[in-house]
Formats: structure tokens, sequence, C-alpha cells
């Protein structure tokens, strides 16, 4: 296999390929047509000598030699980053682009941060991904981003752990439960029905972890994977909800509910900047870490 014969080109075309699933929607996003989207493809799996996908009714999967082309793929893409990086910083430039990945509860307050960045760098793009942790670790394990935010980062990857903004966690109730307007423990809640996000998500890390710590066991009535509908239904009294308080935004009095005053509560959780440890961050993405460790220099409180 010569590698003359492999453009960058055409692993930019094999990577759309990949991310989105379809000939079609990575023509549509690298304004190409099909038939030359179909023609770079070819030509690729003719040079590595094995096909790149497998077609599976109309799912197109990658093959065995598509995974490793893509993982190498990744690594390139590090590669001239890196030497963009180097460019750039030789002119004295902030430009180029900044991939971040976020779990969902995150984006009541990242984007802001992210606006305010992009006024004072208006030459740097931002690609932004929102999705369930599960989904955003698995993002953090292939390498897709530069990145990652999310409360409790995996412990199974060689990663860097940036902590930035406190992320503080209460118990809402409607307005007129028993409970509003005095302090109460965990355990005199232990009756009441609760409503938590998925299990796997940070929040629920979290309230699991505490009431494991208390000795209380939670009756969970409903997991539900939205803070939404978390704040709707416990307006309605269907159940005691914990939720990050960045996701309660002016809501509280919309929807009739009251932070109730439990002991231990907030739960107090650091939002985390992740990246692999290998991973070469691009000078977009280490000026953005660096203003948002700069900003948050002092104020995490220390964790109960």
């Amino acid at each position: 296999m010569s590698r003359r014969r492999i453009t960058l080109r055409q692993l930019e075309t094999f990577a759309a390929v990949a991310r989105l699933g379809s000939f079609s929607r990575a023509a549509e996003a690298l304004h190409l047509t099909q038939p030359a989207v179909s023609i770079q493809i070819r030509q690729l799996a003719e040079t590595v000598g094995m096909p790149l996908f497998d077609q599976a009714g109309r799912a197109l999967r990658l093959s065995a030699a598509g995974e490793e082309l893509l993982a190498t793929t990744r690594r390139l893409d590090d590669v001239w980053n890196r030497f963009e990086s180097a460019i750039d910083e030789l002119r004295g430039l902030k430009r180029g682009k900044l991939r971040v990945a976020l779990v969902t509860t995150a984006k009541y307050f990242l984007p802001r941060m992210l606006g305010a960045f992009c006024k004072r760098y208006p030459d740097i793009s931002i690609e932004l991904e929102i999705a369930n942790r599960d989904r955003v670790v698995e993002r953090l394990r292939n390498n897709e981003d530069d990145l990652y935010v999310m409360s409790y980062p995996p412990d199974d990857l060689d990663i860097v752990v940036h902590p930035f903004l406190d992320n503080e966690m209460v118990v809402l109730a409607p307005r007129g439960h028993w409970a509003a307007g005095r302090q109460v423990s965990l355990a005199e809640l232990g009756e009441e029905p609760f409503l938590l996000r998925e299990p796997g998500s940070g929040s629920r890390r979290a309230i699991d972890d505490f009431a494991r710590q208390s000795g209380v066991k939670l009756r969970v009535r409903l997991a539900l994977g939205s803070n939404e509908a978390l704040l709707e239904l416990a307006g309605t009294g269907m159940g005691l909800a914990v939720i990050s308080r960045h996701a309660l935004g002016e809501r509280l009095d919309g929807e009739g509910l009251v932070i109730l005053d439990v002991e231990g509560f907030p739960l107090h959780r650091p939002w985390n900047l992740v990246h692999l440890r290998q991973k070469v961050l691009p000078v977009p993405a280490r000026a953005f870490l660096d203003e948002m460790l700069a900003a948050s220099s002092g104020t995490l409180p220390e964790q109960v």
C-alpha cells in the first residue's frame, strides 16, 4: 500500500461518511456530489486493499479495516492540529476550531461561556456536541473532540481532569410540601417518592453516593433523561426531584417548586474540563481551557 496515493481530502471524506453513516449526508456536509464522495471512498479502499464499510440493509457500518483507518485518521488530525497550532503561535494568532462535547446539564451554562469566548476571539469557530454522559464518554474514548465537560469523568481512561465550576445539586418539592420551610434529613424523606436522572448520569451518581453514605435507600419512582421533565413532574407533586441548580434558571417559581433545606445539601460536585492525556490541544482549546481555569481560580468549594 502506497501512502502517496492517499490524500488528506480522501481521509476527510472517509471520516465524514463514518461520522454521518451516509454517503449522501457526507456529500451535503462537504459540499460535494454523492458520486464524488463514492469515488473518493472507492479509491481509498482500493489503496488500502480492503473494504472500509459493510452494508447491512440501509445501514452503513465500518469494517474492521475501516475502524483501524478511522482511528489513524483521528491521530493524523491531532498531528495536523498541532502543526496548525504551532503556526498560529508563531503568528501570535488565536484562530482555528474548538471542538467541545458536554453532558446535557452543562448546556445551561457552557454555551454562554463559549459565546463570551467567541466575542474575544471571533476567528475561532466552535463545534458543540450535547449528549448524555455515556455518549460523551464514548466520544472521549474515540478522541472525537478537543475538550469534554462532565461532573464524573471515567476512571478507565488515561485523561487529564480540570475542575473549573461548582455544580450544586438541590432537592425540589412542590410549594406547600410538608418539608418546605424546615430543615430535614434525607432519612426523614426516605418514604417520599423521588424523581431522578437516569442511571449513569452525573447527578444520579451524586445522589446515589450521598444516599449510600447516609444509609438511606431512596424510593425512586421515576428515572428520566431530561431535566425539563423532572421539573414539570416535580411541580405536579409526583415526587421530589434532585437536580443541578444550573438546570433551574428562572423556572423555580414558574413550576410552583421550592428548594428543600435538606441536611448535607446542596451537594457540591465540580464541573470538569477533560481531555485525553495524549491529546495535543490546538491553540483555541488551550486558550479556552486557560480562560476557564483562570476564571474559576479559588472559587470551587470543598466537596462534602
